[in-house]
């Protein structure tokens, strides 16, 4: 009969695939929600505080029927990100059992933030006609700002997956811990920024999708108009930051993960002076992106702020240590493409609002911002293909393999398949109640 260990490693290589799937799908589910956790309450505010400034009540409504929707993508999004805690521990026992005690203070620290959000969550969803409307209000703050700290303490951990530091290992187990540094590595800064300006952006792309599209069915009220002010108001700007911050990050891939950029680039040789790819299709038999638009020398200055830099290619690390290379181009590829449509719609919107000092009314422009909700969903998921698929074959970079963490329990095929269950149940009652929320007639009235 097979020994322990031989079953142990047949159970291992038949989970790593159904865990991988699991993982993939519970954390693509939850990043939306939380992305709109961090981004509503902003806009919460903003229409709640144009009531306070203005006397006006049809801010206050819309403010209201915006913390509905809210109230209920925190509640899904609570159970969504309690999974994926759960599944951290079930299905990647090495990850917690070894490094715990290196990044085991961001988890703790989320959720602080996370009691702290919905305590005060639970204040202003119930305070409406019950507190003074200014102290109202001011209950709004401490759950824009712990949303976003609670996202800032996940993205630490996840960097410190992609840059850990903060420990020396010694016979297998991590040693000297500075648990400060661990959070605080060299890719923290660029990946929380990253996540926390996207959140915004696709909040505001979001809600800004919906309110056109109800104005492209005829209701062009004064409530549609407003809406899609302010969450234009909170996307557009953001846009030229996002791309700022986009490059100090494939900068920071550059320095602390190489093989992700060449991934990224479909980067196969090394060279000096580099050129950036638009498309193109990875061949790895050939060993080069097939139908790319070059632009020479342009990757090397991007990522070494020097034209004749050298960058690294897919060749030179052992291939047991690639990640799927044309998962992570396309993915990145998808990214910067819907990146740029978003600036393309703010430079629209600036030079119109230059020249006639108001946001673009035709068709088209509505058009394209239906489009951009979704489109802005699909870029924030691709961005988190790239930092995930891109970082494999390890579950911690350079330390710990994905396949050395998963779990050899049994049964993991029959808990994906239950997962996948439950989350289209939830997703379906999720939208059932958003869009029954939708339908409730607006008061006062929006003309």
């Amino acid at each position: 009969m097979p020994d322990s260990t031989l079953l142990a490693q047949i159970a291992v290589a038949e989970n790593l695939l159904p865990a991988r799937m699991q993982m993939a799908f519970t954390l693509g589910f939850h990043i939306t929600l939380a992305c709109l956790g961090v981004g509503l309450p902003v806009l919460m505010l903003a229409a709640e505080w144009q009531f306070l400034r203005t006397g006006d009540t049809l801010w206050r409504t819309l403010a209201r029927r915006w913390s509905k929707a809210f109230a209920v993508l925190f509640a899904v999004g609570a159970v969504s990100g309690t999974v994926l805690s759960f599944e951290l521990g079930l299905l990647w026992p090495k990850f917690m059992g070894i490094y715990g005690s290196v990044i085991g203070l961001p988890f703790t620290m989320e959720g602080f933030a996370f009691f702290f959000e919905a305590i005060f969550a639970g204040i202003y969803l119930y305070g409406w006609d019950r507190l003074p409307p200014r102290v109202h209000w001011y209950t709004g703050i401490p759950v824009a700002i712990s949303g976003a700290f609670s996202a800032f303490f996940v993205i630490t951990a996840n960097a410190f997956m992609n840059c850990p530091d903060g420990f020396r290992m010694e016979d297998g187990t991590p040693v000297e811990i500075r648990p400060l540094t661990a959070m605080f590595n060299a890719a923290s800064g660029a990946m929380i920024s990253h996540m926390l300006v996207a959140a915004y952006l696709v909040t505001g792309f979001v809600v800004a999708s919906y309110y056109a599209s109800r104005m492209l069915r005829g209701q062009n009220t004064q409530y549609h108009r407003r809406a899609l002010t302010l969450a234009l108001l909170l996307a557009l700007p953001l846009v030229p930051v996002q791309m700022m911050i986009g490059d100090w990050s494939a900068k920071v891939v550059a320095k602390t993960q190489p093989v992700k950029l060449a991934a990224m680039e479909g980067q196969f040789k090394t060279e000096r002076g580099a050129p950036l790819r638009i498309g193109g299709i990875p061949n790895e038999r050939t060993r080069s992106t097939d139908y790319a638009i070059e632009i020479p020398k342009f990757l090397s200055f991007l990522a070494y702020s020097d034209f004749n830099a050298e960058v690294r290619g897919l060749d030179d690390f052992p291939p047991e240590d690639l990640p799927p290379v044309p998962i992570v181009h396309f993915a990145f590829q998808a990214m910067v493409g819907i990146g740029s449509l978003m600036m393309l719609i703010a430079a629209w919107t600036a030079w119109h609002g230059f020249r006639y000092r108001q946001w673009p009314a035709s068709r088209w422009f509505l058009l394209a911002l239906v489009a951009m909700g979704p489109l802005s969903v699909v870029a924030m998921q691709a961005g988190w293909v790239v930092t995930e698929v891109g970082r494999q074959p390890w579950i911690i970079h350079g330390y710990l393999r994905t396949a050395d963490a998963v779990t050899d329990a049994p049964g993991v095929w029959t808990v994906f398949a239950v997962t996948m269950l439950v989350y289209a149940t939830i997703g379906v009652g999720t939208v059932t109640v958003l869009r029954q929320l939708a339908r409730l007639p607006i008061e006062p009235s929006t003309d």
